[in-house]
């Protein structure tokens, strides 16, 4: 499939699964191959009773699950299916003439505000106590497609590519506990202010838990408010939560629009002259586009698994606008390299940056990476860490470069086009480019 997971998400997966069959005592059973075989074999061979599962939103798995639920129905199996991921299911959140949303701030108030208030009858359910016991199916005897080991599904890169991620984060449901206590005890106090500052702590870190159902959003919910009551953090708790509703946002797209991850939600854009660009393609994934903050979230990126968002953006804005590359290039990239790679939220979040989405940012709207830069990494810190070779700059030009004295280039052992690359696109100069092109292919 076109949609088999990326290398580091696959990563993920197999210290995530590990995690659980050590919770279960080594009891996890896998099985590979069509999952209505796989199921009818089992009910066949157990004579099961009931199939029970947790809902995903993909449109292939949609469509896959519907139709193994309606063949085990004719079998006389007891089929039923949960959501375990979402707040609110896409179909639950609709306009009143049932139609889907286009503009995320209508879709989070008609729902979502009412979740951090306690006069309001929706509230937040309690959290069920995990069971005290498992009784799990020992019998040895089963068919031979079940009883892969972890380590038997080849989700490990082959190079070591993933060896600094595994140092850096834990997956699992303890990881992921562990990852909402520390947010919620250092990072979540001045999180609307702060969010925004990459070489600040204060983003959660939890999208690749929440991702694998490490952590439910129900989960978060009840302990941000929890933490509102003991604390009083309303107004960051607040900007939290839509954080989490613009992920819900993501998945009703994806629900409603199946195209999403190959097709422009806004069809004008079908016509856009996107400029084929291996070259710099290829730079901007290797973050040598000699652009400083661009390189530190391409590199960070690389080496973590993980980009701060408001990098995510940034580096987006010069894919799409200053080199005008396709956004589905930005897609897949990010679809190989993130942790968290979430079908509905890098296909909504990559057509928001490109300008072609639903609610997106407009087209003109370009970010420039040296204001940005020196808005959100003042001092540099960010950029210090994930492009050392321009640490030695100081804070005036660190976003800047090719403006530093002769001298200081030379004391920090910046050698342009050695050391450091050339910048590889004009920033006042594509911004036209691309501005033109719109007016030409979409306005």
């Amino acid at each position: 499939s076109q949609y088999k997971q990326g290398g580091a998400s696959r990563g993920w997966l197999g210290e995530s699964l590990a995690c659980l069959n050590d919770a279960l005592g080594q009891k996890l059973r896998i099985a590979r191959g069509d999952a209505y075989r796989v199921l009818r074999t089992l009910t066949q061979a157990m004579d099961v009773k009931g199939v029970y599962w947790n809902r995903c939103y993909e449109p292939w798995r949609v469509k896959r699950d519907i139709a193994i639920k309606e063949s085990l129905r004719r079998e006389g199996i007891d089929v039923r299916s949960f959501n375990a991921s979402l707040l609110l299911e896409p179909h639950e959140n609709v306009k009143e003439d049932g139609t889907p949303y286009k503009v995320f701030t209508p879709f989070y108030r008609n729902a979502y505000m009412s979740f951090m208030d306690e006069t309001e009858g929706m509230g937040v359910p309690e959290a069920v106590a995990s069971p005290k016991a498992l009784d799990l199916y020992a019998h040895t005897d089963l068919p031979s497609c079940i009883g892969l080991g972890v380590q038997n599904l080849d989700l490990l890169p082959s190079f070591p590519w993933h060896a600094e991620m595994k140092t850096l984060w834990q997956p699992g449901e303890q990881g992921a506990k562990r990852g909402l206590d520390v947010f919620l005890a250092r990072s979540i106090k001045c999180y609307k202010t702060q969010r925004d500052f990459p070489a600040k702590k204060n983003s959660s870190a939890l999208s690749a838990h929440l991702h694998f159902g490490e952590v439910s959003p129900y989960q978060i919910l009840h302990a941000l408010k929890t933490h509102i009551l003991a604390l009083d953090h309303q107004v960051d708790s607040e900007a939290f939560l839509r954080q989490l509703v613009w992920r819900e946002f993501c998945y009703a797209l994806l629900y409603h629009n199946r195209e999403l991850p190959t097709q422009n939600l806004q069809s004008k854009f079908d016509g856009f002259a996107w400029r084929d660009d291996a070259e710099n393609l290829r730079k901007w994934q290797k973050g040598q586009t000699g652009y400083p903050i661009i390189d530190a979230g391409m590199r960070e990126l690389w080496r973590t698994g993980f980009m701060h968002n408001r990098v995510r953006m940034l580096v987006g804005s010069f894919l799409v606008k200053n080199l005008m590359i396709d956004w589905r290039h930005g897609a897949r990239w990010f679809w190989e390299c993130l942790l968290d790679a979430d079908l509905a939220n890098n296909s909504a979040g990559w057509q928001w940056i490109a300008g072609c989405g639903a609610d997106a940012a407009p087209y003109f709207r370009v970010f420039n990476p040296v204001l940005q830069g020196q808005k959100f990494d003042k001092e540099g810190e960010y950029v210090r860490t994930y492009v050392p070779e321009l640490a030695s700059l100081s804070d005036k030009y660190i976003h800047c470069p090719w403006e530093s004295p002769a001298r200081e280039l030379h004391l920090a052992g910046i050698e342009w086009g050695r050391t450091y690359p050339h910048r590889i696109v004009d920033l006042a100069v594509s911004r036209k480019r691309a501005l033109d092109t719109f007016k030409t292919h979409c306005a």
